[in-house]
């Protein structure tokens, strides 16, 4: 693509890059200027303008993003996703429901390296998403591009971005109580689930031991359990996971490099996926077992080594209610 200043006599057919306001009306940037546009500049005593000349391989900015559009989102409805007409280079990706965000990170990372002409924007991995979220955008940045650009970039970044929709339906929530009563949190956790299309199906209080919540969680019936402890677990022996392991389940990890969310401790009791919450899911505000959770639901169960790599970018905001915050 050439670019630059040209005599209107030479500039019919091309793409005007700057917008020009006359006083009979404005000729906007990306137009291709025709006759009567020049006759219009001309009269108005502009005799030169900077415009974009596509080359004859080159593609329109609307098709090339389109394209890489469609490399991307091959199968709209598979992957939970709504995609836009191509309009001034840009597509925009749009969740069509619930979910977490699914990227191929290096494909997205190599498509971005490629020219820089053409970008591709998303959300962060794993991120919450909703219907109507928008996920990503493409944009081509110039008037045109190479068409072997956006041939490459189709290839690299085909798939590269999806919705992980959530697959569990319902939750048990188990309590516990040392006395002075459960305790509050079932709003918040309720409001968390709510959000990702699930039902708080079930409260269960018991005593603060580990046989108790054994003993709940033997009777759960729905697709995940959370444990909310009236103390903060504080080891992988603790009466939360103590119980898990009675209850004939598996601890996946305990603890998380996450801040809220460092007692977090997360495993399995047969098909069905246990999170032990830490005391600051009794809050709304966003916490390490969000992002937990918000994967388990979509059917995405964390490694303890995923989890481990949640540290980076794991300090969060801190709440102003906490009992014991990070300055002291």
């Amino acid at each position: 693509m050439e670019f630059g200043e040209r005599p209107l006599v030479r500039a019919k057919g091309a793409i005007l890059a700057h917008s020009h306001r006359l006083a009979s009306g404005r000729i906007r940037k990306g137009r291709r200027l025709d006759a009567d546009d020049i006759a219009a500049l001309e009269a108005e005593g502009i005799d030169r303008a900077i415009v974009a000349v596509p080359g004859p391989d080159d593609l329109d900015e609307d098709t090339a993003a389109a394209a890489i559009a469609r490399a991307i989102v091959a199968d709209p409805g598979a992957a939970g996703l709504r995609v836009t007409e191509a309009s001034t280079g840009r597509v925009n990706l749009y969740a069509t429901g619930p979910g977490v965000l699914r990227l191929d990170a290096g494909a997205i990372h190599r498509l971005n390296l490629l020219d820089p002409m053409v970008t591709l924007a998303t959300l962060p991995p794993f991120a919450r998403v909703a219907a109507g979220t928008m996920v990503a955008t493409i944009k081509i940045i110039s008037y045109a591009v190479p068409g072997r650009s956006v041939a490459e970039g189709a290839r690299i970044a085909a798939g590269a971005v999806a919705v992980a929709p959530v697959v569990l339906s319902d939750a048990t929530l188990i309590v516990t109580d040392l006395g002075g009563g459960p305790g509050k949190g079932e709003a918040a956790i309720a409001t968390r689930l709510d959000r990702l299309g699930m039902q708080l199906s079930a409260v269960r209080v018991v005593p603060h031991d580990a046989p108790a919540i054994a003993a709940a969680l033997g009777a759960v019936t729905s697709d995940l359990a959370l444990i909310l402890t009236a103390s903060a677990t504080s080891d992988a022996r603790d009466v939360g996971p103590a119980g898990l392991a009675l209850a004939g389940g598996a601890l996946v990890r305990f603890g998380m490099p996450v801040d809220p969310g460092n007692l977090l401790f997360y495993g399995m009791r047969g098909s069905v996926p246990v999170i032990g919450l830490p005391g600051c899911a009794r809050s709304p505000a966003l916490n390490g077992a969000d992002w937990v959770l918000e994967r388990i639901c979509c059917g995405i169960e964390p490694t303890a080594e995923e989890i481990a790599a949640m540290g980076l970018g794991g300090l969060l905001k801190e709440s102003p209610a906490r009992p014991h915050p990070r300055a002291g």
